[in-house]
């Protein structure tokens, strides 16, 4: 066997992906990112407040009210 056929018959652990940010394949190194340009601007959106999860409706964040 040549490593060749080894490297074919290999099966990777993580599927093949597009970088989220760019849409170029991703690396292993920065999946699933093709780059660690693109992981930093995904990482400067969720601390710049860009990308935010939804808490359930009515819940109010900042209440001085304390539970009884």
């Amino acid at each position: 066997m040549s490593g060749n056929d080894i490297d074919n018959k290999v099966t990777p652990l993580r599927p093949k992906r597009a970088c989220p940010e760019c849409g170029k394949p991703s690396t292993r190194e920065t999946y699933p990112f093709c780059s660690v340009r693109c992981k930093q601007i995904d990482l400067n959106r969720w601390l710049s407040g860009t990308y935010v999860i939804p808490g359930r409706p009515g819940e109010e964040e900042d209440s001085d009210e304390k539970p009884e």
